[in-house]
């Protein structure tokens, strides 16, 4: 492994000394709480939302199904993405509204829970899993809905501090 190399990985935690991937040791860090909000857009023809909104679905219920599917996603995260730690997760929220101007839907997840490590990754998995199966429910009435604008809005607790969205 080069200097350069050895440099980079020490400054990335997801990496050792080889340059490999590894699962960062958490066992010496306080457990706080923390907390993540994550957020996505999903946009669609006018007629799609209306269809949605009037309850006109095929397949049923888009948005509680699209809901519950988040919450369960953030349960499974550290099943999903291989580095992350399988955390107790205290709460999840998922919230999806309706945006006419979209149109579409805008969804939020809130993910908390005192840990060692912060719970990022199960919000932005949370809302990505979300809005997979809005589209997932909706594809019978339109195929190019577009799922967009998946970011992390804001952080609270750990070693890095607090983050907030500009904006």
């Amino acid at each position: 492994m080069t200097q350069e190399n050895s440099e980079i990985s020490a400054n990335l935690s997801h990496l050792d000394n080889q340059g490999q991937a590894q699962m960062v040791d958490v066992s010496g860090k306080a457990s706080t709480v923390r907390q993540a909000v994550a957020a996505a857009r999903v946009r669609m023809l006018p007629e799609t939302f209306a269809a949605i909104q009037a309850g006109n679905s095929p397949k049923g219920d888009v948005l509680g199904t699209a809901r519950v599917a988040g919450i369960m996603a953030a349960k499974q995260t550290a099943s999903l993405i291989p580095l992350c730690h399988p955390l107790p997760l205290q709460k999840i929220e998922v919230q999806v509204r309706a945006d006419a101007e979209l149109p579409g839907y805008q969804i939020e997840a809130t993910v908390k829970t005192k840990a060692e490590t912060g719970v990022e990754m199960e919000a932005l998995t949370a809302v990505s899993v979300a809005a997979l199966t809005l589209y997932d429910m909706a594809k019978a009435l339109e195929k190019s809905i577009q799922i967009e604008s998946i970011r992390l809005v804001s952080k609270t607790g750990g070693k890095s501090g607090d983050y907030s969205q500009p904006g």
